[in-house]
């Protein structure tokens, strides 16, 4: 029994810039590590590539003005609503929203108190309040207090305010109060986005796009996506929005192809983003990206797999001398990747998708600064206490 388990590493590269061959690059990188630190590759290894730099290098990169001629031509220049914008944010969202109000003779953009990942205009605004009024930026501040966000302090209130002369912003957790303003309406959620346009609809709006539906192609040779539209973008400069990259799938097989010629064994490969952790402090669960992976190889195409819950295994055999209750638990976790779902040596541990588990991981090993690590090397992930 190996006394380690599962090894986490950041894998650092070159800087990495529009039309390098992010392939190439990956593989060198990870050859280098493995050469300097003696680390030997396996087939159920993984090989994370953060989704910004495979985008970066598809130079899938977006103007304001962009935006704009995108927003035009589906609504014309007239008075349009921009409903629960999120996440509430200047990476996420600010680009964007200058860039709709560009494109628009009017923007009111109706933000919720508690946006759908978690992010409060208050530092200690209460969910549980039952508030469905509509008010004004002053009004919601005589009530509340000036808002001010738990980490940054920043009123984003005021920062969307001054985003462009034609803003007005108003606060509300009701979606439908847009429609006191206009029947043009943009759906600002990422996760919610479906229901949330049904709900608009169903109210009485007239038009109604979502987020993936602007930039789902390409406008003047700009980037696009054609899943996620604008969902999974950030700031790119002042006068740009990164686009979530295209082609997640055959990039990460391309590179697993080229590992196996490198390596003889071919790992798991999956591009990520955002992983779903939830902050305790602030309550936001950071996933601000349409999916954690916008694409892997097929070995990850499945919920987690089957395990058995080790602690419920050793209060069965409690009663059994340690020798010989320590061969009944190996004996069973050596047939659990067979056991159904309602099997109760199973009770506790709920599958989930691999790459949301897989992706989670490494974006909290990356970080979202300077550690120039956006290759993430996950090792023995799936072998367990008797393998």
């Amino acid at each position: 029994m190996s006394q380690i388990g599962t090894i986490v590493r950041g894998i650092r590269t070159p800087i990495i810039e529009e039309g390098d061959d992010l392939v190439k690059v990956v593989a060198d990188s990870l050859e280098k590590a493995t050469e300097e630190n003696n680390i030997k590759f396996n087939n159920d290894d993984v090989v994370c590539v953060t989704e910004a730099v495979l985008a970066i290098t598809q130079g899938n990169f977006a103007t304001l003005d962009d935006i704009a001629e995108d927003i035009k031509a589906k609504f014309g220049n007239s008075h349009v609503g921009l409903v629960h914008p999120t996440p509430v944010s200047r990476n996420r969202f600010l680009n964007i929203l200058r860039g709709i109000a560009k494109g628009v003779k009017k923007l009111t953009v109706l933000i919720s108190p508690i946006d759908e990942v978690g992010n409060s205009l208050l530092k200690n605004f209460n969910p549980y309040v039952k508030d469905d009024n509509l008010y004004t930026p002053e009004a919601f501040s005589k009530k509340y207090g000036k808002p001010s966000h738990l980490f940054t302090g920043i009123d984003y209130v005021e920062v969307y305010q001054k985003a462009a002369n034609n803003i007005e912003v108003v606060i509300s957790s009701n979606p439908a109060d847009i429609l006191k303003y206009t029947k043009n309406i943009i759906a600002g959620t990422i996760h919610t986005r479906d229901m949330l346009k049904d709900y608009l609809i169903s109210e009485g709006a007239e038009k109604v796009i979502k987020l993936c539906d602007i930039l789902k192609s390409s406008v003047n040779g700009s980037g696009y996506n054609p899943d996620y539209g604008l969902l999974g973008s950030n700031m790119a400069g002042n006068n740009k929005v990164k686009l979530f990259p295209r082609d997640g799938e055959k990039f990460a097989y391309e590179l697993q192809s080229e590992l196996k010629k490198r390596f003889s064994v071919a790992p798991h490969v999956m591009i990520f983003g955002d992983g779903a952790f939830k902050d305790p402090v602030g309550g936001i669960w950071e996933l601000a990206d349409p999916v954690v992976s916008p694409g892997f190889t097929d070995g990850l195409k499945s919920a987690s797999r089957p395990e058995a819950k080790l602690k419920n295994l050793v209060a069965q055999f409690e009663d059994l001398p340690k020798a010989e209750r320590e061969k009944k638990i190996k004996e069973i976790i050596a047939t659990q990747d067979k056991m159904k779902i309602d099997d109760p040596n199973r009770l506790g541990t709920t599958p989930r998708q691999l790459p949301d588990l897989l992706g989670s991981l490494a974006d909290l090993s990356v970080g979202s600064g300077s550690k120039g690590t956006p290759i993430v090397l996950i090792q023995d992930y799936f072998k367990g206490r008797y393998s």
